[in-house]
């Protein structure tokens, strides 16, 4: 490897802080020894920051509401706030800001503010550690000094659109879900209204049949909607890790006990296994509870057939050796066959679309436990063979209480 000034072996003796710097150049226009930089740079500074300038420029965008940074003419990062480190956690104070910030559209923000020296908006994409979206400003700032002298610098600010975008996304896609999954049972309450003011207005005994079948059409109705806005609500929430100790077992015995009747009148018996020591994760306990709901009632609607339903809390490890908290749900039904299972977690994926609809499925269930289940930092995990049930897993990390710090699994969540 070699640069304008350099040669191979020459570059190879510099140190790492020299090497990184002619690289960036490299990377954002190379230059002969003592031209001033180009591309990040803003090639009019002249003169350092002073202390008392970099003690204020610390404590203005400690008090600004969103991330801020500010680089110095090198393009090297001057200070940041605390939202500007848990936005981008690479940032180190005197690291050039390509190191830091490795978004294309941001970096090439920056190389267009140092040269026109005009002010710069862009927006820009993540997926690690999860989806979000920011809209960014990158402003010259050019700071006075003593004697006419003068530092330039870049000051750097960020919004963050993700909660905007989920919105979006969340209207479209109830708009076109509500529209396919909505016409069904609207269409037979239309018909059967036009028919009771026809041709069976005095029929006492059509009308009560009608009556009922229209009552679980807008059941349907009313559980597809309340899914939809459930699901919605949580997906608006993703990138908010939930911070709330929550202990398990007694979301075990809620649920359990809401649904007896259910199993009674299916003619299944519920049994549970809980530890003897608490569970406890950081989690929102409506959302658990909703999702645990749903596991136990898809296992007491087609898992009747075996006649009984297991509810197991147990502490557990990942194939990395982290400790969980494992919360299983097994059926003894017909099962499920092998090739519907990565796309049971599909929103309105049903194996047999009739039997759920036949049983008052809106087919976001499961889809609704996998998002409930990434907020969180767990993951689903289904096994199932035909004719010997199914296994719905919920795993979560633990929370220990004597730390304070929450175990981090080693595999990622489903996407």
């Amino acid at each position: 490897m070699a640069t304008n000034d350099y040669g191979a072996d020459a570059f190879r003796r510099m140190g790492w802080r020299r090497r990184l710097r002619e690289a960036w150049h490299a990377l954002f226009g190379a230059r002969p020894s003592g031209a001033p930089a180009a591309g990040i740079a803003i090639s009019t500074s002249r003169g350092a920051l002073a202390p008392a300038q970099t003690l204020l420029i610390e404590q203005l965008i400690g008090g600004l509401p969103g991330p801020a940074i500010v680089l110095d003419r090198d393009g090297r990062v001057i200070a940041f706030n605390e939202d500007a480190s848990a936005m981008a956690p690479a940032l180190h104070r005197g690291d050039p800001a390509l190191i830091s910030l490795r978004m294309p559209e941001l970096v090439n923000a920056i190389r267009r503010a140092g040269r026109r020296r005009e002010p710069q908006r862009v927006e820009f994409f993540e997926r690690v550690p999860f989806d979000r979206w920011f809209e960014g400003f990158v402003r010259p700032v050019q700071l006075s000094g003593g004697e006419g002298g003068h530092t330039d610098i870049l000051l750097m600010t960020f919004n963050d659109l993700t909660p905007l975008r989920r919105v979006e996304e969340m209207r479209a896609d109830f708009i076109a879900n509500a529209s396919h999954e909505l016409r069904t049972p609207l269409a037979a309450l239309l018909g059967f209204i036009e028919t009771l003011q026809g041709p069976a207005k005095d029929d006492a005994a059509a009308r009560v049949k009608f009556l009922g079948i229209m009552q679980a059409q807008a059941t349907r109705m009313a559980r597809l909607i309340d899914d939809l806005l459930s699901l919605s609500r949580i997906e608006l929430n993703a990138h908010l890790q939930p911070n709330t100790a929550v202990e398990l077992a007694p979301i075990v015995r809620q649920v359990v006990d809401g649904l007896q009747m259910l199993a009674r009148d299916r003619g299944v018996e519920i049994k549970v296994a809980l530890p003897a020591e608490p569970l406890t994760v950081l989690g929102e306990r409506d959302e658990l509870t909703r999702a645990l709901e749903n596991l136990v009632e898809n296992a007491l609607k087609y898992g009747a057939a075996g006649q009984r339903v297991d509810v197991t809390l147990a502490r557990a490890q990942t194939r990395a050796g982290v400790v969980e908290a494992s919360l299983a749900v097994r059926d003894y039904g017909p099962g499920i066959a092998p090739e519907h299972l990565p796309r049971l977690t599909e929103r309105f994926y049903r194996v047999d679309v009739s039997n759920s609809r036949a049983q008052g499925g809106t087919g976001l269930g499961l889809a609704l436990v996998k998002h409930v289940l990434n907020r969180h930092g767990g993951r689903l995990s289904i096994e199932s063979t035909p004719d010997a049930g199914a296994t719905f897993e919920m795993h979560l990390p633990l929370h220990t209480v004597d730390s304070g710090k929450t175990s981090e699994l080693a595999e990622k969540p489903l996407g």
